[in-house]
């Protein structure tokens, strides 16, 4: 049975360059497709040890220990995950150059109000971890790598 592509489903499917499908096959396909980043072989292959266990047992128990000190006297709220919108504003302010990589940000990947304060907490939790007081720029972009993609093709 042949059956007619929508004008909708035609023009989606030719802006993923996907010819001769149908709109089921071809979502179908997306969700079981993953990208994986390449890896330099030097990082893999080196002598260099990681952390170990016991050293990130401690960074994220301190981190735990931080965010229950910050949160005392916030009713509801006992981690930067539970953190509402009030709470965000309060706890997870950025430096200048933080403000504009987050602006950057918004506007490049199109992000919502919800990522937005995701990404915040998220950033709040990596400064935590590193020990700061601040969410440094650098908190701020792995929290934005860390952003879900979707993978196309």
């Amino acid at each position: 049975m042949d059956r007619q592509i929508k004008p909708a489903h035609a023009r989606l499917l030719s802006s993923l360059n996907i010819k001769n499908k149908s709109p089921v096959h071809c979502l179908t396909g997306l969700i079981f497709t993953s990208k994986f980043p390449r890896v330099d072989y030097e990082k893999i292959s080196g002598d260099r040890l990681g952390e170990t266990s016991e050293s990130i047992r401690k960074r994220v128990q301190a981190a735990r220990d931080i965010q229950i000190k910050r949160f005392a006297n916030v009713e509801g709220v006992i981690c930067n995950a539970d953190m509402r919108i009030g709470e965000v504003r309060q706890y997870c302010q950025l430096q200048p150059e933080g403000q504009s990589l987050m602006r950057a940000a918004m506007s490049q990947l199109q992000l919502s109000a919800r990522a937005y304060h995701r990404i915040l907490k998220l950033a709040r939790t990596i400064a935590d971890l590193a020990g700061s007081e601040e969410i440094q720029s650098a908190h701020l972009a792995e929290a934005l790598q860390y952003r879900p993609k979707i993978m196309m093709g």
